[in-house]
């Protein structure tokens, strides 16, 4: 029997989604999103936040079992309605300046429509369109962190007791966050480090393009948004107050341009989309167009993915992540993309994120589209990299190497 994880590291796990993850601030109002199964974790985090200062803590409780009853029971017109208060209160909550902790897991609704699922999301981000462009652009803090949960531990060790399972997904995510250090927040101002000196390399190189390749059969050339800017680890809100959105975290990311990205890309993580499984995908990309798509499982979830809006038939993010990294290291398929994609490089469809371009606090809509952003009410990553990726930089024809092997060359 593996050792349960103790309460000195919960602590500590959820004292860095408050200190480093969203970086709370003296008086700030903190909100935080979670299930009811993860009651005990939500209010770890609660308590860390009232140390930390916050001026009020609110727990937005949620109940996986019936969002899915919701889902396959609702009559048809609910699915695509949100109540004006559920707006309201987002509002309400930016105008006192919160910030948002998600505490996630994984349920996987196997027997739900995926076609009511995608058409309930879309009218959440459609209504919500306000709170998400805040949360894209980075006007807010917010942070998303993962615990387990009895179906996703099952997924990723099913020939484990529920017990074993449960305890050996939590050393997984608690090594992957770099949370199992005596001082998981120093820890991570080191990896911020690190961080900083490969994004300095990518942003002086200022490359038009990234060549992506793989024997699984990748061949993609991903264009470059103008004047873009790759960023990962800490990110600042536009008070210039730093954080970090997703715990754990490995990715350096930019904007692709929305029409120049040609070739082909092979997924190589399963991805879950709306509760269903997508997996032994691909998809080609023509002039920046998703023009042709396939999934040996779950191609009616790809679909509805991909025909969400006219922009879910692009890209708005490429990701390089190194296999060398902790969380790769663990060679487990973790069935969440939040870890899938950390364990290797990935594109992210639909909506870019402004500050992936230089100044864009001072762009407005139309100069952002004119540097090649995409906008649309998705944003979903797929995950494609593997141990023998290999990316080179192409700027003025010439072609320099950026990773091989899966793992960065500077």
């Amino acid at each position: 029997m593996r050792k349960e994880i103790s309460d000195p590291q919960l602590k500590k796990y959820a004292e860095l989604a408050v200190r480093a993850g969203v970086n709370v601030q003296k008086n700030q109002l903190l909100i935080i999103h979670s299930d009811i199964q993860h009651a005990g974790f939500a209010r770890l985090i609660q308590t860390a936040a009232y140390e930390a200062g916050a001026s009020n803590v609110v727990i937005d409780w949620k109940d996986e079992q019936s969002t899915k009853e919701f889902y396959i029971h609702a009559a048809d017109r609910f699915i695509d309605y949100i109540p004006d208060w559920q707006v309201a209160r987002f509002k309400e909550w930016d105008d006192e300046g919160a910030a948002y902790i998600h505490v996630i897991s994984e349920n996987v609704f196997e027997d739900v429509s995926a076609e009511r699922i995608q058409r309930f999301q879309k009218a959440s981000r459609t209504k919500l369109k306000d709170y998400y462009s805040k949360v894209r652009s980075h006007k807010v803090r917010w942070c998303l962190i993962a615990i387990p949960c009895v179906d996703w531990a099952a997924k990723v060790f099913p020939n484990l007791s529920k017990e074993e399972a449960i305890q050996s997904l939590w050393e997984l995510i608690v090594s992957g966050a770099r949370a199992d250090g005596e001082s998981p927040i120093d820890d991570w101002r080191e990896h911020h480090r690190a961080f900083e000196s490969r994004k300095k390399f990518l942003n002086e190189s200022r490359f038009e393009a990234l060549h992506f390749t793989n024997e699984r059969g990748t061949d993609l050339v991903v264009g470059l948004a103008k004047n873009h800017l790759f960023i990962g680890g800490a990110v600042t809100d536009e008070q210039g107050i730093p954080f970090f959105p997703n715990i754990p975290t490995e990715e350096i990311f930019t904007a692709p341009h929305k029409h120049s990205v040609n070739g082909k890309l092979v997924g190589t993580k399963p991805l879950i989309y709306g509760g269903n499984i997508i997996e032994d995908f691909h998809l080609i990309f023509t002039e920046g167009r998703i023009t042709d798509y396939y999934a040996a499982n779950g191609q009616e979830a790809l679909q509805h993915l991909i025909e969400t809006d006219e922009g879910s038939h692009y890209l708005g993010e490429i990701a390089l992540v190194s296999t060398k990294a902790p969380l790769a290291q663990a060679n487990t398929l973790f069935y969440k993309t939040l870890f899938d994609e950390n364990t290797a490089c990935h594109i992210g469809i639909g909506d870019a994120s402004p500050s992936t371009i230089r100044d864009s606090l001072h762009k407005s809509e139309h100069e952002l589209k004119d540097a090649g952003l995409n906008t649309s009410l998705l944003s979903v990553n797929v995950t494609f990299g593997t141990d023998d990726m290999k990316v080179v930089g192409i700027k003025e024809g010439r072609e320099i190497p950026v990773m091989e092997g899966g793992d960065f060359k500077f």
